[in-house]
């Protein structure tokens, strides 16, 4: 199924591998890979594709945050992106981290972003071109916007829902996260001093949005998804999961896939709000 027939309420924020495979040579259409695994690039990628390592590029080196307005400048121009091409994004674990980057370069207002539908995992499974040569682009005189924060929820936003409860809270880790059996998935290292969830939050783990090829479930049974535990447009959405990556994948579906108007990630998530002294925590 295309891209154009999934009932989706914006189209210009995916394209599929197809689009990709003629479009991947246009001067205005940059590639980026980017992978939960930092070496899958280096062992093939989309020929064209430069890399960004979420860790050290998506990251402000110092502090718990995502890069700051110079960051996002120095990274882009060094990437050889200029504010007006069209940015296709794509990466291992059905987009975990490309979503996190489109919604980090929402927030510093670049126009044309894109996901691959599908990711690496449909690339691969297609068996569509790989190379292992190193890009070298030429560098660009890129120039941010300064973040726009009605993207981002914070800890503030999430306490004061609990008092409110204007917002639905979607909590998109594992179920055994989200009852506190385990504090993160195995292998990684980023954790909370407890474990448990937010009051109120409703488990919809991300995964659940997508078909086994990694592409995005359609619409309607998206719309099904999220209905059924009560999370429609009818007030604002806060998702968060871990550290904000996964909670991005699933803005990215709320927002721009079903079109919810007020949709936020809050990236803080369970490594902040788990850790923090005396706010309440739910457990079975």
């Amino acid at each position: 199924m295309s891209v154009a027939t999934k009932g989706y309420a914006n189209t210009d924020v995916l394209v599929d591998a197809d689009w990709v495979e003629q479009h991947r040579n246009d001067p205005n259409v940059k590639l980026v890979e980017v992978d939960v695994d930092t070496n899958a690039y280096n062992e093939g990628h989309i020929p064209g594709a430069i890399a960004w390592n979420w860790t050290s590029q998506l990251n402000d080196p110092v502090r718990r945050d995502i890069p700051s307005k110079e960051g996002i400048e120095q990274l882009l121009r060094q990437s050889g992106i200029r504010n007006s091409d069209t940015i296709i994004l794509y990466g291992d674990n059905n987009n975990w981290f490309a979503a996190f980057a489109f919604w980090i370069l929402k927030m510093y207002g670049h126009q044309d972003i894109r996901l691959m539908d599908g990711g690496r995992k449909k690339w691969v499974a297609d068996n569509r071109t790989l190379t292992t040569d190193e890009e070298k682009p030429e560098a660009s005189d890129y120039t941010a916007q300064e973040p726009d924060k009605t993207y981002r929820a914070t800890v503030q936003d999430v306490l004061k829902n609990l008092e409110s409860s204007q917002s639905n809270l979607v909590d998109v880790r594992s179920p055994a996260e989200f009852t506190g059996e385990v504090i993160a998935p195995p292998g990684m290292t980023e954790t909370a001093q407890r474990g448990g969830h937010v009051p109120g939050a409703k488990n919809i783990p991300w995964a659940q949005a997508v078909n086994e090829d990694g592409t995005f479930k359609d619409a309607n049974a998206l719309r099904e998804l999220y209905g059924a535990k009560g999370v429609d447009n009818s007030k604002p959405v806060i998702a968060y999961c871990r550290i904000g990556e996964r909670s991005s994948h699933t803005w990215f579906v709320l927002h721009y896939l079903l079109g919810f108007p007020d949709c936020k990630n809050y990236d803080g998530s369970w490594t902040e709000y788990g850790s923090m002294v005396g706010v309440p925590i739910e457990k079975p």
